[in-house]
């Protein structure tokens, strides 16, 4: 069997999306699979294999790093689409997704990946003259594959698909974390840095925090404005910035951290949530969209959003002195499992 999966970005772009793909594709070594991606950069190479993953890659234009146009892929799949037995397409928030679905592929798997908003003001309005369209990618999909409870609900409100067609399978992590060395008092993010993301807040918490540094890993637009506000509030000096760290080394980041914090105003799972238990962190997280669903008072503690920055700097306080209870989350061998099980059956419905 020949399988596609489509993802506005791949390997080398870490995030929860690149991941998922790239977890996924690497455990389908039954199949013939092809990663079709886009480069906004150009500076990639248009086809290599990783890891026994072939990957082809297609210019696009990004702005802000939203939307992934490209008329090289959409061209792409428009052409050879039928030439796959199944393609997997991800993101919702990106274009390639919508050019899989008006491909007319034989088999169509969706994994939207879908939190209700856009990253900005702008994007936001933007994004909903683009859900009246984009929406033929949920008609046209053969199963939906949601990362969460909260996801799969929206999805069903939002867009009105028939709830036989969709299935909420979490995200997974891997078993390579270490074991647990803290050193010092370290608050942890993970995550692109975009505004929605909600570091000002910790930022503004580092004041009632005066024993802990913060330690910051990834890029994003935002990041220009959260330096910004440290350096007005005099705690720059506190915070270390880290960006594409090979795993191994944010593996270490996990297992040297007091508290991993996460305040986005919308998330459609929360995959540092999930990596951070396994590495018996506790977290920190706002009680919004699917990061309610990780709250257990016991080794994730949530707050209302918007955080006062004083409430925050005390609950990360507690939950840095709290005794780890073990936390069962999914491995990426069992999220492949179930996703497998889903190609098959979908594929004998359709055939």
């Amino acid at each position: 069997m020949k399988i596609a999966y489509v993802t506005p970005r791949f390997f080398p772009d870490i995030g929860g999306v690149e991941t998922h793909v790239y977890e996924l594709a690497k455990r389908m070594k039954e199949f013939e699979v092809e990663v079709l991606t886009t480069d906004p950069s150009g500076k990639l190479p248009k086809f290599e294999e990783i890891e026994g993953i072939k990957v082809r890659r297609f210019k696009s234009y990004a702005p802000s790093n939203a939307y992934f146009f490209s008329n090289e892929l959409r061209r792409f799949l428009k052409k050879h689409a039928e030439d796959y037995d199944l393609i997997h397409a991800h993101n919702f928030h990106a274009l390639p997704a919508l050019y899989a679905g008006l491909s007319n592929p034989r088999v169509l798997i969706l994994t939207p990946h879908y939190h209700g908003h856009g990253h900005s003001f702008f994007r936001n309005v933007l994004f909903r003259f683009y859900k009246i369209y984009g929406k033929k990618v949920f008609e046209k999909a053969d199963a939906i594959i949601c990362d969460s409870e909260f996801e799969k609900r929206l999805i069903l409100r939002d867009f009105k698909v028939e709830e036989f067609k969709v299935v909420a399978i979490p995200l997974g992590v891997n078993k390579d974390f270490l074991e647990k060395s803290k050193i010092g008092k370290k608050i942890l993010y993970v995550g692109r840095i975009e505004k929605y993301k909600g570091l000002e807040y910790l930022i503004q918490a580092l004041k009632f925090l005066p024993d802990f540094e913060l330690e910051i890993v990834g890029k994003g637009s935002y990041k220009g404005k959260i330096i910004k506000l440290a350096k007005k509030l005099g705690f720059l000096s506190r915070i270390k910035f880290y960006q594409d760290l090979s795993r191994e080394e944010l593996v270490r980041k996990y297992a040297e951290a007091s508290v991993l914090a996460l305040l986005s105003k919308f998330e459609a799972y929360g995959l540092v949530v999930a990596e951070a238990l396994a590495s018996k962190t506790p977290c920190v997280v706002a009680k919004t969209s699917a990061l309610a669903e990780w709250v257990d008072e016991r080794n994730v503690f949530g707050i209302e959003y918007p955080p006062k920055p004083a409430k925050l700097a005390e609950l990360i306080k507690k939950a840095s002195e709290v005794e780890f209870e073990n936390v069962r989350v999914p491995s990426w061998d069992e999220v492949a499992e179930k996703t497998k099980e889903l190609y098959f059956a979908t594929l004998e419905k359709r055939f």
